[in-house]
């Protein structure tokens, strides 16, 4: 095997979206993971499936048993990156639900020991988002802000806050493999 890759997983979150793409078409070594709702917002900011295609590798959430988590185990990945991350699929990996690509993903990520980069779309009670149209207002709900703040204890999973947050963070992961 060469040198062990990053996983990128996108869910149904439009929060900064574009800003997150762009940054993970700069990376190499990289496979982009997209759940059903992932791949409905994605077309919804006008990016392309077949764009991101040409570039990298996309693997689309369409099996019951999600067998690309067994990369995990042949330590065929390094870090995990979730971003952006819905509400709904921040409550599941707090639960321990991992009934979907994105889930099973982070659930098989922190079984193998593999770190985890989560960018949630709720981070703080009052907060500006992107919206396909532009940036919008929104006020997550206390039950989605536990949920983030629940997350941030997991082992192996560091929680982001922004962008930039993101951007250091993945970079800072990449420098220890380059």
């Amino acid at each position: 095997m060469s040198k062990p890759r990053l996983a990128w997983a996108v869910t149904g979150s439009g929060h900064y979206i574009d800003d997150c793409i762009k940054f993970l078409l700069t990376l190499d070594a990289v496979d982009l993971y997209i759940s059903q709702a992932g791949e409905e917002v994605l077309k919804m900011y006008g990016i392309q499936l077949s764009d991101l295609r040409e570039k990298i590798p996309v693997y689309r959430d369409k099996t019951a048993s999600c067998p690309p988590v067994g990369h995990f185990y042949k330590g065929y990945y390094h870090t995990f990156v979730l971003a952006p991350a819905t509400s709904n699929t921040i409550a599941k990996c707090v639960l321990g639900i991992a009934d979907s690509l994105v889930t099973n993903l982070y659930s098989q990520a922190g079984k193998c020991r593999v770190p985890s980069i989560v960018y949630p779309c709720d981070i703080t009670p009052e907060m500006e988002t992107t919206a396909p149209s532009g940036k919008v207002m929104v006020y997550p709900r206390k039950i989605d802000l536990e949920s983030t703040e629940k997350l941030r204890e997991f082992e192996y999973t560091t929680v982001v806050e922004s962008v930039d947050s993101l951007i250091a963070t993945v970079q800072a992961r990449l420098k220890l493999f380059s």
